[in-house]
């Protein structure tokens, strides 16, 4: 799927993969939906591992946490032949539906802790507003760029990091401290 993307994936080419025969992955697989939702509900089960796992270290900044995990998730081809997936078979796209609305709720959940439910830390947006805005522009920018088409993202993405350290300053690096041992040359006898 990522090397030519979901319209090559049959059931001769998972088996040579595989290494195993046509048959054997039709027989636990009966349709390739049925292939394309359990690859849905695997990525789907990891990200939210990943995600429960940033917002449990990162509770001062889930607002970082979040556009950083949006520029990940939307530079990733699995995420976009997803996507591509979800315009073209019917049948699945309420599985990309609920993978995305379970990433949605842990973000905003994240959100909601650090800022309260009706807090609005960047301008008049909401917390699901701004979640959709920090989520959603990443993916525009990126599928974009996969176009040709780059103008006005830096500035954007720019103008976006700066409301967001406004809001959640980034965290200064501790200078590293001398060595308070000295260290005795070794002299030779």
């Amino acid at each position: 799927m990522l090397d030519e993307g979901y319209a090559s994936v049959t059931y001769r080419t998972l088996a040579s993969k595989a290494g195993v025969t046509p048959s054997l992955v039709q027989y636990y697989f009966p349709t390739l939906d049925d292939i394309f939702v359990a690859a849905i509900k695997r990525y789907s089960e990891r990200s939210l591992a990943y995600l429960a796992d940033a917002f449990a270290r990162r509770t001062e900044d889930p607002l970082r946490a979040v556009w950083e995990y949006s520029w990940q998730e939307a530079t990733g081809a699995m995420m976009t032949e997803f996507m591509a997936l979800g315009n073209h078979r019917k049948s699945i796209r309420a599985e990309i539906a609920n993978a995305t609305e379970g990433v949605r709720k842990i973000q905003l959940e994240a959100l909601v802790a650090k800022f309260g439910k009706s807090a609005r830390p960047i301008g008049d947006l909401s917390l699901p507003a701004l979640q959709l805005l920090m989520s959603g522009l990443p993916k525009l920018l990126n599928l974009e760029e996969g176009i040709g088409v780059t103008s006005a993202h830096a500035e954007v993405t720019e103008a976006f990091e700066q409301y967001i350290d406004a809001v959640e300053p980034r965290p200064e690096v501790p200078k590293r401290k001398p060595n308070s041992r000295r260290r005795t040359p070794v002299r030779k006898a």
